[in-house]
């Protein structure tokens, strides 16, 4: 075999998903399509270099949807694709289960602050 090889599913998960910024992308883009800018609001502290490089690797993996709007000046914007969508649940958990963490650095008496919780009622 020439090709990728996995040993467990997770690898080709992360292999899509993987990294600090993939997953933080995909879970704005869950609430709706978002301009390029949005997105960069939304995420201070990426660059604008490294948030260009993970939507190109999003939309070749079709995670994403780049829509371009025929105008002047020009507009993109991007949605999560229906392929991407399959995330959804893994994304939730994920996101679940990291305000549950910051609930238990905080109950140790660390200093770590959550700016948006959507989940730590539902639990």
């Amino acid at each position: 075999m020439n090709g990728t090889q996995y040993h467990i599913g997770v690898e080709a998960t992360i292999d899509v998903i993987g990294g600090k910024w993939k997953p933080v992308i995909l879970c704005h883009l869950k609430h709706g399509k978002m301009r390029t800018s949005e997105l960069k609001k939304a995420i201070p502290q990426i660059t604008q270099k490294m948030l260009t490089q993970q939507l190109r690797e999003l939309e070749k993996d079709q995670i994403i949807n780049r829509i371009v709007y025929q105008q002047v000046p020009p507009k993109v914007e991007y949605e999560i694709s229906e392929y991407g969508s399959t995330l959804n649940l893994l994304l939730e958990h994920l996101c679940k289960w990291g305000e549950l963490h910051v609930q238990k650095r905080k109950e140790n008496g660390e200093e770590v602050e959550l700016n948006s919780v959507e989940f730590i009622d539902v639990v």
